[in-house]
């Protein structure tokens, strides 16, 4: 059965809350292998994922490598199994915050990401959404899972720009699920 994306405009926010659990992933923060090698790998800073040097163009296979990926104390990134770990180089964000699905308003709104890797991510509370960047090159990020963050596409970032201004322009920011979220860096 061929793998198919989820289409977040047609899915309710439980759904959406449901998809955010992070139902099936393996426990990579549990395993502590010896062995490590280079993977060969490099994610780009727009979320493409390349093998020595060749694009990997198969969605699942992405997918599928993304759900081994840990970011280790001292920064660096690594597909993890029980028994290997093997390094992969990141030029920002592991993942790209590619779709935005927003419900309700004000400090009652819900903010549902689909990344490039086609999981879901509702930003609050221990999925913090976060100013990085230069003041030349502002830039979003929302944490995803253990350390690992996504940076929040250029599209998806007007998009939440506009809703920040147009809720209050003297001090730009978001809410979802409890949490408010500047989106200017304090003074």
């Amino acid at each position: 059965m061929p793998y198919e994306a989820p289409d977040l405009a047609s899915l309710s926010p439980q759904d959406i809350a449901r998809l955010a659990d992070g139902e099936g992933l393996p426990p990579v923060q549990d395993w502590h292998p010896d062995a490590s090698s280079d993977s060969l790998m490099r994610i780009d800073a727009e979320g493409r994922w390349y093998h020595d040097g060749g694009l990997i163009g198969r969605p699942a296979m992405v997918r599928a490598f993304s759900r081994l990926l840990r970011k280790e104390a001292d920064g660096r990134f690594a597909l993890v199994l029980p028994y290997e770990k093997q390094w992969i180089e990141v030029e920002d964000a592991p993942f790209q915050a590619v779709e935005l699905r927003a419900d309700g308003e004000g400090e009652a709104a819900s903010l549902g990401f689909r990344l490039n890797t086609d999981d879901i991510v509702v930003a609050g509370p221990g999925h913090a959404i976060r100013i990085g960047g230069t003041s030349n090159d502002p830039r979003l990020y929302l944490h995803v899972r253990h350390g690992l963050e996504a940076r929040i596409g250029r599209s998806v970032y007007y998009e939440l720009a506009e809703m920040a201004l147009a809720q209050n322009p003297d001090r730009p920011g978001i809410w979802s699920n409890g949490q408010f979220f500047p989106l200017t860096a304090a003074a």
